[in-house]
């Protein structure tokens, strides 16, 4: 099976080469990365160049309107069975996180699995783990949901759930999970072993505002497809079961 990763990137020198790195490493044998850099004004593309003569590398350069737009055009570029999100930051766990995902994509629509949140790629010193359980009762009505750098899905599902919605600033990916899990029927399963490293400070999780701010557009995500009135169970159990994860063992 043919896995393809999306990576979105703008001013990511700092970072980039680690996540390259940990892509090429894989022993997956039929992988594609595709970079999708926002018109960067750092070093980005100077260190992206130097991985451009491996076959597996596809580098798309221009201006976007943020993550979620460059990922619209990646929807339109990959060319695998299966695609999910590497962020510019973020590495896989080990050398075999790709062939793991991509055994559990043969027998389900979609894959998740086991994340370390880490200081940096260089000491890998992991200061929250994200340890999800199977689709839980009640699924992304009761808090559940998986963690989007794990989150592969077949090209079917990627055909009928469609674009990243543009309207959603820091919880467009947690949107796109909840209408793929939610909606359309569609098997889900978790693969073996942590997958992925992920930079602590994203976009979501930067600040007590970036926070509350993802936590009410999930909120409108879940209005939207599920129903609901303006506060529900999740709105208070999405948060705490990610203080659960500060004390998660490994």
């Amino acid at each position: 099976m043919k896995i393809s990763i999306l990576t979105p990137c703008f001013n990511s020198a700092g970072t980039i080469a680690h996540t390259i790195e940990s892509v090429l490493s894989q022993d997956h044998p039929d992988i594609e990365h595709i970079i999708l850099d926002g018109a960067s004004r750092d070093a980005t593309l100077e260190v992206v160049s130097r991985y451009q003569s491996d076959p597996r590398i596809r580098v798309y350069s221009k201006r976007d309107r943020g993550m979620y737009d460059a990922l619209n055009s990646g929807l339109g570029l990959y060319e695998g069975e299966a695609f999910g999100v590497l962020n510019a930051d973020d590495t896989f766990h080990d050398r075999s996180a790709v062939s793991r995902i991509a055994a559990a994509l043969a027998a389900a629509d979609i894959v998740h699995g086991d994340l370390d949140f880490v200081t940096d790629h260089a000491s890998k010193t992991v200061v929250r783990r994200w340890r999800m359980a199977e689709r839980a009762a009640g699924g992304f009505r009761s808090g559940w949901m998986p963690a989007h750098p794990t989150f592969y899905v077949r090209r079917s599902v990627a055909e009928r759930v469609g674009p990243f919605d543009l309207g959603l600033k820091t919880a467009s990916d947690y949107d796109y999970m909840l209408r793929a899990v939610e909606l359309h029927g569609f098997t889900l399963t978790k693969a073996q072993g942590v997958l992925i490293d992920m930079m602590k400070g994203g976009a979501s999780t930067s600040s007590l505002m970036a926070h509350v701010r993802h936590n009410l557009e999930a909120l409108s995500a879940r209005r939207r497809w599920l129903g609901g009135g303006p506060v529900d169970r999740a709105l208070v159990a999405k948060p705490l079961r990610k203080v659960g994860q500060l004390f998660a063992k490994g």
